[in-house]
């Protein structure tokens, strides 16, 4: 009785092991494939910045100062609220894959299209500045680009302080710009020029570094994936 026992109780014992080994593919399958939670207020935030680009589609029709000013406003909330969904995304550990896809696309978006369309419009951007806004946006594509290589080789590229500073100079340019008209008693127009001017020297250093990181041109360089993915719109 007691070897028939033991031999039930090796065979019960058995049977557990092989029905948790089948278990724990499945289990393992489902923390890969665990939902991302779209809705969450960094993300409705980065699809808010998205939903003011249509908005951009308006500045050639928007001549008068009182919608100029409204146009620009709207690009100003929406360049700072780059700045928001990051913070937030990071203090409530809300980093998501598709937050870090939307993001940067939103930016693009914002910045390529608000460009555009001041050098569609009228008096916005003389013709003599369409080839600084090739410029930016060539290299906003050649950056993303390069980017997407060097994820594919498991290299990170950080941002770096170059593409802040870029980032900066180019939403300010870009605002004043869009109120054109003398506000706060400063010629909005020019110094819109001159920032647009600034923006285009730091984005081809900027790309440049890019570039010469990737390539070994001046040495490997390394980074934190998340701080890499979290600041990648403003790089």
């Amino acid at each position: 009785m007691g070897a028939v026992g033991s031999v039930q109780s090796q065979g019960d014992t058995s049977a557990t092991t092989s029905a948790e080994a089948k278990a724990a593919p499945d289990s393992a399958s489902d923390a890969v494939h665990e939902p991302t939670h779209f809705w969450n207020l960094p993300n409705t935030i980065t699809m808010l910045r998205i939903s003011i680009v249509p908005v951009m589609l308006l500045i050639p029709f928007a001549t008068g100062k009182g919608a100029s000013q409204a146009i620009a406003w709207c690009y100003i909330v929406a360049a700072a609220s780059d700045v928001l969904d990051g913070w937030l995304a990071r203090r409530g550990g809300q980093v998501s894959k598709v937050g870090k896809l939307l993001d940067p696309l939103a930016d693009k978006l914002l910045v390529t299209t608000a460009l555009v369309m001041l050098l569609v419009a009228e008096d916005r951007l003389p013709v003599w500045t369409a080839w600084m806004v090739v410029v930016i946006i060539g290299r906003e594509l050649a950056v993303t680009g390069l980017r997407g290589i060097a994820s594919a080789d498991g290299q990170v590229m950080a941002a770096s302080n170059l593409g802040k500073w870029k980032a900066v100079a180019q939403n300010v340019a870009i605002g004043a710009l869009l109120f054109h008209y003398t506000t706060l008693g400063l010629p909005a127009h020019e110094i819109g020029i001159f920032f647009l001017a600034v923006a285009t020297a730091l984005t081809l250093w900027s790309g440049y570094v890019y570039f010469a990181q990737y390539f070994g041109w001046r040495g490997s360089t390394t980074g934190d994936p998340a701080d890499a993915s979290s600041e990648e719109s403003r790089a």
